[in-house]
């Protein structure tokens, strides 16, 4: 997302990516199965569930604490009026995986452009902060799969799944993610020898089985469920609400409040 250090390109079970982000380059060994938070509910069985593989990020120089980096560009006049913020002014050592903008995702077809952002309303800023405090404390960083998402990308993902328990059906008001209040994420830890991997939470995002809902535990590790409570813990240190159908979805205050329908690009 142009300025926002998403993944590039397609991916694959186990298939290495390159991604490009400003300044450094990060190398990553994809997560199995499909993704994309398409909406609230359940995602179709017949599909089955992704087989999880651990995710290896190797960050060179090493993400810090810092203050951004001049190189992120400000926001549009569109995302400005809108009250959005780029997330890695917030977070700066977020690591961006927007799966929309590959064609990794449900629909088989890139939905956001490939130098899209990862955009959130500013209500957020200081939640986000707090929970990649608490998360930084213990060795991680948070991952961003999903931030605002414009109504037109929630119109296309209905079109394909026209259910509305597998995807929220558009309506004339925004809310959730359309409104840049609601977030997809995990969590990715640093190793000892450098780098960082995502953490076991059991499944990939959107996971087509129960084995994705937020407190499930048939099917899901021990280690996993701890996982998933760490980073809800840190969450809700920051304000946020998780939902229980999606263990890595969770909204920001307002998320469920309904808006007028935004246009505002993600590039």
């Amino acid at each position: 997302m142009g300025g926002c250090d998403n993944f590039q390109g397609a991916r694959s079970n186990n298939a290495g990516v390159s991604i490009g982000r400003r300044g450094f380059l990060i190398a990553v060994l994809a997560a199995a199965g499909s993704a994309g938070c398409a909406g609230r509910g359940l995602r179709p069985a017949a599909r089955g569930p992704s087989p999880v593989s651990r995710t290896a990020i190797s960050v060179s120089p090493a993400a810090t604490t810092a203050p951004v980096s001049p190189a992120v560009p400000p926001v549009s006049d569109a995302a400005r009026a809108a009250g959005f913020v780029d997330v890695r002014t917030v977070v700066p050592d977020a690591i961006v995986d927007l799966r929309y903008a590959t064609p990794n995702n449900f629909t088989g077809a890139p939905l956001y452009p490939p130098d899209a952002r990862c955009l959130v309303h500013e209500s957020l800023a200081p939640g986000l902060a707090t929970a990649a405090d608490a998360l930084r404390s213990q060795g991680d960083v948070l991952v961003f799969w999903d931030g605002y998402r414009p109504h037109d990308v929630q119109v296309k993902m209905f079109e394909v799944v026209s259910n509305p328990a597998w995807v929220a059906r558009p309506g004339p008001y925004a809310r959730s993610h359309e409104t840049g209040r609601s977030v997809d994420v995990t969590i990715a830890r640093r190793q000892e020898q450098g780098g960082l991997h995502l953490v076991d939470m059991g499944t990939d995002l959107d996971d087509f089985s129960p084995r994705g809902m937020a407190f499930a535990t048939e099917g899901v590790s021990p280690e996993a469920q701890a996982n998933r409570a760490r980073l809800r813990a840190a969450m809700s240190a920051g304000g946020f609400t998780p939902y229980s159908g999606e263990w890595w979805h969770f909204d920001g205050p307002g998320a469920g409040i309904q808006r007028p329908i935004l246009d505002v690009p993600v590039d």
